[in-house]
């Protein structure tokens, strides 16, 4: 069996999410599909992490195993002429039979997106958080600033309907709160995110920026780990899955060493869990 890495980008408004639902369109099973016509035989497609309804992604990444070698420039453009166009490959690349796109991450980088003006935009819908008033940038920031490091997230985790393997304790290595000329990014990077964590903190750290909390009342849901005390999640479409961080070549374990923005590369001994619920 011949392993690959294939790294994508989508717009999750148009699919219920990655993984694949019965009654329902997703990234993964039109993926699989692609494969299917391909091939003429079904194979399956393992992604770094699901992404939920309406989240995009700038760099997804996912591997399949197939019973005989492609040239990978040409398998990625067949592979993009039979996808819909709300789904590219980007690359494809051989990977050592040891990696698992989900079980060799080391971490993912998410950006979620803040548009800020007195008017609703007419452009962009669902590609965006809108936010009507002025945002408080420097409490955003203080409060950012508390949820960095190894934590129980569990008052920004939505429940996700079935037992946690494990737990809510994750690490944040780096969360960057970045003025832009039209509004706000939350930047992130961390070991792996609980179900809806990253749009719970955009909404706790929107009503930061909005007045609603003090960025010291941010510490306190922390450590609360009760969920009805942090914000509401913000709404899916200004989530983006920015990277999926792998080992480096000959290199050890790092999983912030991708502060560049680079794609590590990864070949891994032996897999390692870190998944996104």
């Amino acid at each position: 069996m011949h392993t690959y890495q294939i790294t994508l980008c989508y717009h999750g408004g148009a699919f219920a999410g990655w993984q694949r639902q019965a009654g329902f369109d997703s990234v993964q099973e039109r993926l699989e599909e692609a494969f299917r016509i391909l091939l003429g035989e079904p194979v399956v497609v393992h992604g770094a992490g699901r992404t939920d309804a309406g989240v995009h992604a700038l760099r997804q990444c996912a591997h399949v195993r197939l019973p005989r070698a492609f040239e990978p420039a040409a398998l990625a453009r067949a592979l993009n002429g039979n996808l819909p166009e709300a789904v590219r490959v980007l690359a494809v690349e051989p990977r050592p039979g040891t990696f698992h796109a989900r079980f060799s991450a080391l971490g993912k980088r998410y950006v979620y997106r803040f548009v800020v003006a007195p008017v609703r935009p007419p452009f962009g819908a669902g590609l965006h958080h809108w936010v009507r008033r002025p945002l408080d940038l420097a409490a955003m920031r203080a409060a950012a600033a508390h949820l960095r490091g190894r934590h129980d997230f569990a008052a920004f985790a939505t429940n996700p309907g079935y037992p946690r393997r494990r737990g809510t304790v994750r690490t944040i290595h780096h969360l960057h709160m970045i003025r832009r000329p039209h509004g706000v990014d939350l930047a992130v990077q961390g070991d792996g995110f609980l179900y809806n964590m990253v749009r719970s903190i955009a909404g706790t750290l929107r009503d930061v920026g909005l007045g609603r909390l003090r960025p010291a009342d941010v510490a306190a849901i922390l450590a609360s780990c009760d969920r009805r005390r942090a914000g509401m999640n913000c709404e899916a479409g200004g989530l983006y899955l920015l990277r999926v961080l792998y080992r480096r070549r000959g290199a050890g374990r790092q999983p912030d060493a991708d502060a560049q923005g680079r794609v590590l590369d990864s070949e891994p001994s032996a897999p390692t869990p870190s998944e996104d619920e």
